[in-house]
């Protein structure tokens, strides 16, 4: 159990270095709060020469929230343990410490009035040092006017029932002290709320409830908070935290060992392959409540808590984790997402750790933590490690501190979110960091099928993202937290962080433009192997020339781009053949390089493309399915579609000057979709073969300017949607298949 607020330690447990005739009740007394993990200070080391009692000792009375004072018969034989008396007395009277007398073979009478061996081991003192004689016995006198314990009286003086009382009665204060959790953990008291009407504490059956999330995201905390407010309520407990590092440093026999030794209150040992077994026996009839915090692997649920079975009636297993998938596959369906925080707590927690209690905050504050606020985006491991780092920082270091948010992540804030990254399979880090680069804020439609040419089967993929918390969807487009976008570029950057030439992705425009101008266009880039560009620059076409392992070529539209024709007319001279998915705005007047054969390419989009054709001649492109032209002024004639085996689906929209489309189009077999609207098509221009196409589902042919057209719709048997709008000098209305559910035709 971790104290509360800024205390460090539950208990003080009064120092006994010297052999005495209680020694051996205070170690069984500090074994007894151990294993019921209450944190206790007990200083086992030699008393250092001289009278005075160290630093480290005031601070640790002060640094906890009850003092377990054990008096015996000669405990007044020591100036350290009077001087740390009235030190634990004064912390009672001016910080509120709750102080436990234990009188261990001695009355309380006799303490108190220093009669008995007691009172003979405390003369021994008197005439030392009359001035804190006084202190001492003020500081006695105190102290046993407080309720405390006799274990000769308790569990009719057996003293190991008697140990166990006691420290059930400590753990019981400790409870209520915490009750109200959310006074140190912002945001607790509502998510422990949620958690408690999952756990279900008092009906019956055996639960067991997930705590899933993002790294960072207060997962432990919410496990720990609820161990310690419902933990008294079960026969026995325990909180098994590090498990992925434990299993990691270890073996799962280690961990099954230390489930088994804490709830049992003894050293267990277990062999190979009896551990499942070990548990189930020990523990079937116990009702027993087992955090295991950081899960990461199948295997550790199995070995730790496999079935329902193992545990007594009313028992209650919680597992807190980053991968969702885990929890479903044992069946595990109650389960408490790990939310991050409102913006209000996000600012009351980083006030938490940034602000010194007796110091000023420094100027502007309001508005310097608001931008850190915002930028740690509600994630509380975050606003905890920068409010620390903050916190003694004067104005120019938090401007400072800042400005170097936005280039150099937190090592610890990244470690941390980073091993959800480790937990992938090589595909799924590809899917990530594609996400992360490029796609945060997508819409899902469109990533998805950039992700699907790039043969990252995102389906799969996708889904595991979302349920290790990498990812989320919302009104139809891929969101990231800022911060595991910012580990991903991390990831991308590598060891040369300065180099874009060295990265495996490049999405920073200023970059581009930066290796536009100063890269030499002599030296081949092996490294990038996805692009995407905002802008125009004269030297993209040659930076683009040397990319010889590209995959994805994205190069987006932006306000101005009109005069890119004046300032890239050739065009690449080399484009990779391992491209799989262009989209290209603004493409130069020049044809596709001669040499440029990608067999690998599914999709290729070009707006506003300045060609008047897109390439010479014949062209095998076996797996393009997606070929995309859109307001191509200048196209005056497509491709030769003869070698598109593939290809499903083709829009020639706004091409206004077209004047021939390859009669190789009725050879497309493959093609579903043909969107030939706006291109002012005239009679003659539209080839007779678009009636072969015998799996075209969807035709839109309108907004052209034809009179008839040289094929009948009737062969169209697939055929469900028809779009002859907008065509105006139309003499007929042919007939339309009965295979159409969607007509859209001008009145």
């Amino acid at each position: 159990m971790a104290s509360p607020g800024s205390r460090k330690y539950d208990v003080f447990l009064g120092s006994f270095r010297w052999e005495d005739t209680c020694k051996n009740y205070v170690d069984h007394l500090y074994k007894a709060l151990s294993d019921k993990l209450i944190s206790t200070y007990k200083d086992d080391q030699t008393l250092p020469l001289g009278n005075s009692i160290v630093p480290s000792l005031l601070n640790a009375i002060e640094e906890s929230q009850i003092a377990v004072v054990v008096f015996s018969e000669d405990y007044a034989d020591s100036f350290w343990r009077l001087d740390e008396l009235v030190h634990i007395m004064k912390c009672r009277d001016e910080r509120g410490l709750m102080v436990i007398p234990i009188f261990y073979k001695v009355s309380p009478s006799d303490v108190r009035k220093l009669k008995g061996n007691f009172g003979r081991a405390f003369a021994k003192r008197k005439g030392d040092n009359s001035t804190k004689e006084e202190l001492w016995k003020t500081a006695i006198v105190e102290a046993c006017n407080i309720q405390g314990w006799e274990p000769s009286h308790i569990a009719n003086g057996d003293e190991a029932a008697g140990i166990k009382s006691i420290v059930d009665i400590i753990f019981e204060k400790l409870c209520r002290s915490n009750s109200d959790v959310d006074e140190d953990h912002v945001g607790m008291g509502t998510r422990l709320q949620s958690l408690k009407s999952l756990l279900d504490i008092g009906s019956g059956g055996v639960h067991m409830v997930g705590i899933w999330g993002v790294g960072g995201s207060g997962k432990t905390t919410l496990a720990y908070s609820a161990y310690q407010k419902f933990s008294h309520q079960f026969q026995v407990h325990c909180f098994i935290g590090h498990i992925r590092e434990e299993s990691e440093r270890h073996n799962l026999i280690k961990l099954q060992e230390r489930v088994l030794s804490t709830l049992l209150k003894k050293d267990v040992n277990v062999q190979t392959l009896e551990g499942q077994h070990k548990i189930r026996s020990s523990l079937s009839l116990s009702q027993v409540l087992i955090v295991l915090d950081d899960v990461d692997d199948d295997t550790q649920i199995d070995a730790l808590a496999g079935s329902h079975e193992w545990f007594g009636d009313g028992s209650r297993i919680v597992i807190t984790t980053r991968d969702k998938r885990l929890l479903h596959r044992h069946m595990i369906r109650k389960i408490s997402h790990a939310s991050l925080l409102s913006h209000d707590e996000a600012t009351l927690l980083f006030n938490r750790h940034a602000v010194q209690k007796d110091k000023a905050p420094i100027k502007d504050y309001d508005t310097l933590s608001q931008r850190v606020v915002s930028y740690a985006d509600g994630l509380p491991l975050a606003l905890k490690v920068l409010g620390s780092l903050l916190r003694d920082k004067d104005e120019k270091e938090w401007m400072s501190a800042l400005e170097k948010m936005k280039k150099i992540p937190n090592p610890t804030i990244t470690e941390t979110l980073k091993i959800s990254y480790y937990g992938l399979k090589p595909n799924e880090r590809e899917i990530f960091l594609d996400i992360a680069c490029f796609y945060r804020g997508y819409p899902v439609d469109h990533a998805m099928e950039i992700l699907d040419a790039c043969e990252f089967y995102p389906h799969i993929g996708i889904k595991v993202l979302k349920e290790k918390a990498l990812i989320t969807i919302s009104d139809g487009r891929f969101k990231m937290h800022k911060l595991v976008q910012e580990m991903g570029h991390y990831i991308v950057r590598g060891q040369h962080p300065k180099n874009p030439e060295k990265h495996s992705r490049v999405w920073k425009d200023e970059e581009i433009v930066e290796m536009c101008f100063f890269t030499d266009s002599a030296r081949e880039n092996n490294e990038i192997e996805a692009i995407r560009f905002n802008g125009c620059s004269s030297g993209f076409s040659k930076l683009v020339s040397n990319m010889k392992n590209l995959r994805l070529l994205l190069v987006h539209a932006i306000e101005g781009a009109h005069n890119y024709s004046n300032q890239d007319v050739e065009g690449p001279s080399f484009l990779s053949n391992e491209l799989q998915y262009v989209s290209y705005a603004h493409y130069p007047g020049s044809p596709f390089p001669a040499d440029f054969h990608p067999t690998k390419l599914v999709v290729l989009k070009l707006q506003h493309t300045l060609q008047k054709e897109l390439w010479k001649g014949y062209k095998l492109l076996p797996t393009l399915k997606v070929l995309h032209v859109e307001h191509a002024e200048n196209l005056v004639r497509t491709p030769d579609f003869g070698g598109l085996p593939c290809l499903e689906k083709l829009s020639l929209i706004g091409c206004c000057n077209l004047e021939e489309i390859h009669p190789s189009l009725g050879n497309c077999n493959s093609l579903t979709r043909l969107d030939l609207s706006n291109c002012q098509l005239e009679d003659g221009k539209i080839p007779g073969e678009v009636g072969e196409l015998l799996n075209l589902t969807e035709l839109n042919l309108s907004g052209n300017n034809f009179l008839r057209l040289p094929f009948s719709f009737l062969q169209l048997t697939q055929l469900k949607l028809l779009n002859i709008s907008c065509c105006a000098k139309l003499f007929e209305l042919p007939e339309i298949p009965s295979s159409v559910t969607t007509f859209v035709g001008s009145e």
